[in-house]
């Protein structure tokens, strides 16, 4: 649905992004993650057809994002950091107003409308000049605006800013809806927890260039290593050797009722281990894996030296 070779854009001498490829199927939802400036909503301008490409190319849809812009416009919906909402218009005239633009008809323009401001809570506002939202309702409403045509890709600059948490919570729902309705969503962020909530895939890009691709599970392998694990026990250790240290174990860390380990085949190993410490009558009363942050993964990432 989201095919990129190589694309790139220079604004002059400045590179902002450089050679970026990705591939986003029916279904997938990709979290493009980033520092301020790292290109992403180049990015993201350039798939929406609103920038052109200086090198490489992309397709939307099927869509070519330069020879068949205004294919790719209509496949999309965009939510920009910028809403461009017209403030002294009310929700449900805008909303309308934007259905015109994409040739629906009345009846599901108004259809459309009603499901849209009910699912985000905006209903009892939908006479309310806009201008008078607050910046989680704009939010919701931009939201709307690009949900309207019922498009079959998502281009989403941070869809939860501004927003409480339990709007946010509600918008976050929403995607995962969209998702099992088929559609490709990418989106830019810098929540963290929320892109690992939502993505199947995740890219970080730093000056312009994807450094890391992967699922979050895939990325915390590759960037942190093999999964460690904890074992906790109900009474003292006394410094006992307890895990033999072969086949791929590792000991990383140990207290006076605990002790941590990695290991690259949990699947083998975790039972074995589990065995070998009841087969010497101690008091296991846990193990389970440490949790490890997409953070520590994002840190690593935009930290590592340049390659």
């Amino acid at each position: 649905m989201i095919v990129t070779e190589n694309l790139s854009k220079y604004f002059k001498d400045f590179l902002a992004v450089d050679r970026v490829t990705l591939q986003v199927t029916p279904g997938e939802v990709l979290a493009l993650l980033g520092p301020n400036g790292a290109g992403k909503t180049t990015t993201v301008r350039m798939l929406s057809s609103i920038l052109t490409p200086s090198a490489g190319w992309a397709r939307i849809a099927g869509y070519d994002v330069v020879s068949q812009a205004e294919k790719v416009r209509a496949s999309i919906g965009l939510l920009t950091e910028m809403h461009g909402l017209y403030g002294r218009m009310p929700a449900d005239e805008y909303l309308d107003f934007f259905g015109q633009l994409y040739k629906m008809d009345l009846p599901t323009r108004q259809k459309r409308t009603r499901q849209l401001l009910d699912e985000f809570g905006l209903t009892a506002n939908r006479s309310q000049r806009i201008g008078e939202y607050s910046k989680g309702m704009r939010q919701k409403l931009a939201l709307a605006r690009a949900l309207l045509h019922d498009p079959p890709v998502l281009l989403l600059d941070e869809p939860t800013s501004a927003m409480d948490p339990e709007s946010a919570r509600l918008v976050r729902d929403a995607l995962h809806a969209l998702r099992s309705a088929e559609r490709t969503i990418v989106v830019c962020t810098h929540n963290l927890v929320e892109a690992e909530e939502l993505a199947d895939i995740i890219a970080i890009i730093r000056r312009g260039r994807i450094i890391a691709i992967g699922s979050p599970s895939e990325l915390k392998q590759t960037m942190l290593g093999p999964a460690e694990y904890e074992v906790r026990f109900s009474a003292r250790l006394d410094g006992q050797a307890l895990i033999r240290t072969s086949d791929g174990i590792r000991i990383t860390q140990r207290g006076p009722d605990w002790l941590r380990f990695q290991t690259a085949t949990p699947q083998q190993a975790n039972p074995q281990i589990l065995r070998h410490l009841l087969g010497q009558n101690l008091p296991v009363v846990s193990l389970q894996e440490v949790p490890r942050s997409l953070e520590d993964v994002y840190i690593r990432a935009v930290n590592a030296p340049d390659t």
